[in-house]
């Protein structure tokens, strides 16, 4: 299972603002990252993965737009195999 970086920061009870403040970039950056992150710096992963305390390899690296689709794709594919299981 893989998170978004926005749905990681609301997990961590964190706000964009009181995010962006900790890890040192404009509360803009981070939004911009948080729909796209196909091209976020690796310090700032990091950075994110420890105010977040979520481990760098469960984030989703890419557009947000992706995961939602990989997401949706997957919940039909198990609602299709559970159907035909019946």
């Amino acid at each position: 299972m893989q998170l978004s970086l926005a749905a990681a920061r609301k997990n961590a009870g964190l706000t964009l603002k009181e995010a962006s403040d900790l890890i040192g970039v404009n509360k803009s950056t981070l939004q911009k990252y948080e729909k796209d992150s196909s091209k976020i710096p690796f310090e700032l992963l990091h950075k994110l993965s420890f105010v977040y305390q979520v481990n760098e390899s469960l984030f989703f690296v890419g557009k947000e737009d992706d995961l939602i689709s990989t997401i949706k794709n997957k919940r039909d594919s198990m609602n299709k195999n559970s159907s035909a299981r019946e």
